[in-house]
């Protein structure tokens, strides 16, 4: 009996390719899968971040200490792999543009990273899940810097 969802493979046991033979065996550990999947989602206008709102302050703070943000760890905020011999499933969590049609970025994003990781893995994608977590306001950007500095104590005091 064969199941319609692969088998889960962590970073260090990687996926086999259905492309043994004689000259060797090829495997894909799922970090790669998850870093292609992340990496095409991107990719797709009216996505502006990836992960839940606990994965981007994590990783916020990982790219405040020096070294934590060269270890690829920010690709695959947000996306989660399932791999197994032949198959791969994909979840996303993603922050969405104001004005975006969501269903419209979904079915994009989805296509993107189907073809992403087939065309540079082999493997069959069967699903993309994708969950919209935010909407992200260009008004937010503006304003964050200049409320946070104003906030911000001085230690002066002014009688």
């Amino acid at each position: 009996m064969t199941s319609s969802t692969p088998a889960t493979t962590t970073g260090t046991s990687p996926a086999k390719i259905g492309d043994d033979t004689s000259q060797g065996k090829t495997s894909i550990a799922a970090s790669v899968v998850q870093k292609i999947a992340g990496i095409a989602a991107r990719e797709v206008s009216g996505v502006y971040s990836m992960g839940s709102g606990a994965s981007r302050a994590f990783g916020a703070l990982r790219e405040r200490i020096p070294g934590g943000g060269s270890t690829g760890a920010s690709n695959v905020a947000g996306v989660a792999v399932e791999v197994g011999e032949k198959q791969a499933a994909v979840d996303l969590d993603i922050v969405v543009e104001y004005g975006v049609a969501i269903a419209d970025l979904a079915k994009a994003v989805r296509r993107n990273v189907i073809g992403a990781v087939e065309r540079m893995t082999g493997l069959d994608v069967i699903e993309v899940n994708i969950a919209v977590n935010d909407i992200h306001l260009a008004s937010e950007d503006d304003g964050d810097d200049e409320s946070a500095q104003a906030s911000a104590p001085t230690g002066r005091v002014v009688e």
